[in-house]
């Protein structure tokens, strides 16, 4: 994972520190490496806003610097940019942690209703939190309110017999709020703590899928609203963080996908642009290749342990 960007950050540094050991590196000598460190994360598929913004931050944390004397220049150059990047990173923290949100939430069952595109890997999502909340002894009722692909209702099904969790859907073409409505007080009549919810695939120019979606959260009334976005999409990831965010409203992001991004460039745009908390990266398709999003885990894919 991440090795185009690991190689990029790598010669950068290396570039650095080098300048470092015999003089003080100069404004215009500064810009001319930051330049082609710009340059080369665009052709890694970085974004080009997303770029800019990591130049100009380096800009910042570089300028003037000295090496403390009897210091390693390479180790102190790295340490500054890692610092930095961290910072940036910090910003897309989920501040809670779903399990404990489940477990410590009065309002029972604890429903979670899942968003996002075709493609995403929503339905395989879903079943890896299910297993994340029964590993930690909470059971979840799995709702296909997908009325409109007959697929997502069978590898829903699949997915809660693997599991042994109940599993509410509903008939071809069916109102999707109804069905998650029923999905919601199946669990409430049987005392299940929580509800995962399956909406249809949808694309996020489509208004009325929208306003379907609308519908289920109104009826649901939700307690988490997750937008599931495929990291190797890139900048349309972000577009779509942003239509569903006005649209609907996102509380926080689950990145899928991480561990088919050999570059990097892709998701780490989507890590540094979508402006919405996120809580969980996919990283294989086993259900349990789910990790909490953590910063110090995307600084290892950058620089290595």
């Amino acid at each position: 994972m991440f090795s185009k960007i690991k190689s990029i950050f790598k010669k950068f540094v290396d570039s650095v520190s080098e300048t470092l050991k015999y003089k003080t590196l100069s404004q215009e000598e500064l810009r001319n490496l930051l330049e082609d460190l710009e340059l080369k994360l665009l052709e890694a598929d970085v974004a080009y806003d997303v770029a800019e913004k990591l130049r100009e931050q380096l800009e910042s944390a570089l300028s003037n610097l000295k090496i403390p004397r009897g210091s390693d220049a390479r180790k102190h150059v790295e340490s500054i940019i890692r610092e930095k990047l961290l910072e940036i990173l910090e910003r897309g923290r989920f501040a809670e942690d779903l399990v404990e949100l489940v477990r410590k939430s009065e309002e029972k069952p604890f429903r979670i209703v899942f968003m996002g595109v075709n493609g995403v890997g929503k339905t395989t999502t879903i079943a890896k939190v299910a297993n994340l909340l029964k590993k930690h002894g909470i059971k979840s009722v799995i709702v296909a309110a997908d009325t409109f692909r007959a697929a997502a209702q069978e590898q829903l099904r699949k997915h809660s017999e693997n599991l042994g969790l109940p599993f509410v859907g509903g008939k071809y073409g069916s109102d999707p709020a109804a069905v998650a409505y029923d999905g919601v007080s199946y669990a409430k009549k049987r005392g299940y703590p929580a509800v995962l919810i399956d909406t249809a695939g949808r694309m996020h120019v489509d208004a009325d899928l929208m306003n379907e979606l609308r519908k289920v959260v109104r009826v649901v009334k939700p307690n988490l609203r997750v937008l599931v976005l495929d990291a190797l999409t890139g900048n349309d990831a972000v577009e779509q963080a942003k239509a569903f965010h006005e649209s609907v409203g996102v509380d926080c992001v689950i990145l899928t996908k991480v561990d088919a991004d050999s570059r990097g460039g892709a998701a780490l745009s989507v890590i540094l642009s979508i402006e919405r908390p996120i809580a969980y990266l996919g990283i294989g398709q086993g259900y349990d290749d789910l990790v909490p999003y953590d910063p110090k885990y995307i600084l290892k894919l950058i620089f290595g342990e």
